[in-house]
């Protein structure tokens, strides 16, 4: 199963359990030692500052002591520099202020993947693929992602000034934008994949999730949704309260979701379910991998602990500590781990991570890369592995272990892709052969296809000529052929091409409508609802 590789990237989230502002730091410690500590740094630091051969930077040395403290505790104790806050921040948030384009540099020029969706750029018309040569009179050529994110956002009612160049037009279109509210959305897609059955990407868990899978489910229902497939494949986690309120849309009121426990008692907190689960009878699959981390296993677990939904895929990441943000005098943070959750059986999601060398090992570790395929509803492939596992209960009675992330009911690896397709993906091939592919048929297309997403997906497809093309074309960028690599991959490369060119025409839900008919955990998931309503007690 290769759609981990294919979502639209995103920075990993580390998951936020409770954001307390206000809160002074020496609080937390209550060493009797402390004061002789701070006083021998405070020499040490002055000393260097005074005496060192060459003028130092002292703001350096204190955040590079502070990242070596930091760095003797856990993988998730984080200082996080006051120029990395704010965009942090937003992506917990859900919006940020600028002109709304999700883009790409290519060739050395600022090139539109797309418009967001109700986005002052949409409004205006700019389109995928066009290439802004020009902001604010000043060439944008060879601009790096740092400077479009300072030339292009900004204070929300101010303006900005764009030239683009559009295929097939002569001159540049010249357009002044007044940048907005930029929604930054927790759900990539979300549609009907056949007549009864429904599908939800949710990438990470922000302020608008909960309201946003409210509004999706209630919109897949109008359409006729009878079944559930919620998609939290490479979901790096977000707010706690949110991974609660979306837990809650299934399983009703009074019901626990996910504890935590600490060494100080005031980190000691239970979170249930509070109203009745308006789906609380809907057909659910959960799709999870080793990415699936933070608040998406406090969902799977509260779920699979309950017997309430089919968890399908691959043992999640693992990551069950507790942060808690405490603002720092230079507009830094720190995000410390103050308590561990668990799920409502009482398993410990956090995996080991005391004798892995560094922060790295830590990452590279995550999943099981040798659990078996198949039915796995009475959880035998963990016991097989290690029987020293500590084993728990869920709601209707079957044994479930602990040790490490969220173990599927039913497992399905994913398959690897070959180096030749890494490599392609590596220097973004597909993207720039579609948009020169697009450059030249995309009015044929539109004539062709119109607005019905259906009919392309059925009839549309590369020729061998043109995957022959897209062959050359990865060869005059550097990508090495392999013809062993290429038989392997044909498929995946075909699909992801088709995905690419849907993504214009038909935003994400495009993309995702194509590439799921290449995606073997989704197409075996597809299969397993009368597994996943026996399950749940639902006829």
């Amino acid at each position: 199963m290769k759609l981990r590789n294919l979502k639209i990237p995103f920075s990993v989230i580390i998951l936020v359990l409770g954001i307390v502002l206000g809160t002074q730091i020496h609080k937390v410690f209550s060493d009797d030692n402390l004061q002789d500590s701070l006083a021998k740094f405070d020499d040490v630091l002055t000393y260097t500052e005074k005496n060192y051969v060459d003028k130092v930077d002292t703001q350096k040395l204190v955040d590079a002591a502070i990242n070596g403290m930091l760095g003797k505790l856990d993988p998730h104790t984080v200082y996080i520099p006051a120029k990395e806050l704010q965009s942090i921040d937003e992506s917990f948030k859900g919006n940020f202020s600028g002109i709304g384009i999700e883009f790409q540099i290519l060739n050395d020029t600022l090139t539109v993947v797309s418009p967001i969706s109700g986005g002052p750029s949409e409004m205006l018309g700019i389109l995928p693929g066009d290439r802004i040569i020009k902001i604010n009179g000043k060439s944008a050529i060879g601009i790096t992602d740092e400077e479009v994110a300072k030339e292009l956002r900004g204070h929300e009612g101010s303006k900005v000034n764009v030239s683009i160049v559009r295929y097939g037009v002569t001159k540049p279109i010249d357009y002044e934008i007044t940048r907005a509210k930029i929604p930054l959305y927790s759900i990539d897609a979300h549609f009907m994949y056949n007549e009864n059955t429904g599908y939800i990407s949710l990438t990470k868990f922000s302020e608008t999730t909960y309201d946003e899978m409210a509004k999706a489910i209630a919109d897949l229902k109008k359409q006729g949704m009878q079944q559930l497939i919620l998609d939290l494949r490479g979901n790096p986690g977000g707010l706690l309260d949110q991974a609660v309120n979306v837990a809650n849309l299934f399983i009703d009121g009074g019901k626990k979701i996910v504890y935590t426990k600490g060494r100080r008692p005031e980190f000691d907190e239970e979170y249930d379910a509070e109203k009745p689960a308006p789906f609380k009878n809907l057909p659910l699959i959960i799709l999870v991998n080793k990415g699936s981390a933070s608040a998406s296993e406090i969902v799977s677990g509260a779920m699979q602990d309950w017997d309430r939904a089919l968890i399908v895929g691959e043992t999640t990441f693992g990551k069950g500590l507790v942060q808690r943000q405490y603002p720092l005098p230079d507009n830094s943070a720190l995000r410390l781990t103050v308590a561990r959750y668990y799920t409502p059986s009482g398993r410990l999601i956090q995996r080991d991570y005391k004798n892995l060398k560094n922060t790295e090992e830590y990452f590279a570790d995550a999943g099981k890369n040798n659990e078996p395929n198949g039915n796995n509803l009475n959880h035998t492939a963990e016991a097989k592995q290690d029987s020293a596992l500590p084993k728990f209960k869920t709601h209707d009675g079957r044994t479930v272990y602990g040790g490490g992330g969220i173990t599927p009911d039913y497992i399905i690896r994913s398959n690897s892709i070959t180096n030749y397709t890494t490599d392609l993906l590596k220097n973004n091939i597909f993207y720039q052969f579609v948009l020169l592919y697009l450059d030249n048929n995309k009015k044929s297309l539109e004539k062709q296809y119109g607005n019905d997403l259906n009919k392309f997906a059925k009839d549309f497809s590369f020729t061998e000529d043109q995957l022959h093309d897209f062959i050359s074309f990865a060869g005059s960028k550097g990508v090495k052929f392999s013809q062993k690599d290429f038989d392997k991959d044909k498929n995946y490369i075909a699909a992801r091409l088709k995905a690419q060119v849907a993504r214009t025409f038909w935003g994400n839900n495009g993309w995702y409508d194509v590439i799921l008919r290449e995606d073997d955990q989704f197409e075996k998931a597809v299969l397993l609802f009368p597994e996943a309503k026996e399950l749940a007690g639902l006829k």
